[in-house]
């Protein structure tokens, strides 16, 4: 399998899209038009792209890894104030190992964090996420920094599905209203530690189930690896970190509504009637296929301390 992965990626600079990205008559313009044309054959080819021009400044980037590599550098005990449980809402720090991917422990450390929502939003469904996101009980700083960092990911991964949806032969809002009106996302701030023998499965490989995820990463390490595929469809990646050095990924997954029954849009099914993936035999509420995902990763997490 690692001899598909594909380390390079394409460079999408999406700045013209955002200029216009309010613009129902977006598509007219030819800089936008040559964005969507580089996403629809980034989509199709790999799954996965760089952007630039994407608005969110690189201090702010920076100083994001920086402070996850400072909460990450804390004494495992400080760490474990903030420790992941259900009564939790399954947010929070998690240890090395605590996390499996496809039943096989992965080696890296966590936080994870959810959209917080009103008690009882969701229903008996919701309730299993329910609470609010931990932070260091000394770093105010760091949740203030996040909560930025997350309203500005939200608007952008909006944006960017702006251009997909046009890409897709739609209009530029396909992905909002009944779909991704309100949108749940998903954050993990996750650390690898250094390791000096290959493969040592960071994270093991996987799909992402969502609509988009963004990813910060440190520059100077290279651990993601991703395997091609087809049109639109979620890609497999996995991380190795085979270098030395600790490496910090902030990952963030823009998602649908929570209640949303996710099937394939009406566009898809216009423009590819006869494909067989726009034909969907059993449709999935997102917000029970997440809480089945996060209870089957977590299914031993009383067992640790």
């Amino acid at each position: 399998m690692a001899t598909n992965f594909k380390p390079h990626l394409p460079i999408i600079d999406i700045s013209p899209l955002l200029v216009k990205c309010d613009d129902p008559d977006m598509m007219d313009d030819t800089g936008v038009a040559e964005v969507v044309r580089k996403l629809d054959r980034a989509c199709r080819d790999v799954g996965f792209f760089y952007v630039i021009g994407h608005g969110i400044s690189e201090s702010l980037m920076r100083k994001v890894k920086e402070m996850t590599h400072r909460f990450f550098e804390l004494p495992y005990e400080e760490k474990l104030k903030i420790k992941i449980t259900p009564a939790a809402g399954y947010r929070g720090y998690q240890k090395i190992g605590v996390n499996y991917t496809s039943g096989k422990q992965d080696f890296h450390e966590a936080i994870d964090c959810y959209r917080e929502f009103k008690q009882g939003k969701y229903g008996e469904t919701g309730k299993v996420l329910e609470g609010l996101n931990q932070w260091p009980d000394n770093s105010q700083e760091y949740k203030g920094l996040m909560d930025e960092y997350i309203k500005l990911c939200t608007d952008l991964s909006r944006n960017i599905l702006r251009g997909i949806s046009l890409a897709l032969g739609g209009s530029p809002y396909e992905f909002e209203g009944e779909m991704v009106g309100d949108p749940f996302w998903v954050m993990r701030i996750i650390g690898y530690p250094g390791v000096n023998q290959e493969n040592v499965i960071g994270c093991g490989a996987h799909t992402d189930y969502g609509l988009l995820t963004l990813i910060n990463q440190d520059d100077d390490k290279t651990a993601l690896q991703i395997l091609s595929n087809g049109v639109y469809e979620s890609t497999l990646h996995r991380v190795i970190n085979n270098a030395p050095l600790y490496r910090v990924c902030i990952a963030f997954f823009y998602e649908t509504n929570f209640d949303a029954m996710v099937e394939p849009l009406e566009i898809f099914k216009e423009k590819y009637p006869g494909d067989k993936r726009s034909q969907v035999p059993k449709r999935v509420v997102y917000g029970e296929h997440l809480v089945n995902k996060v209870q089957t990763t977590f299914a031993k997490l009383l067992e640790y301390s």
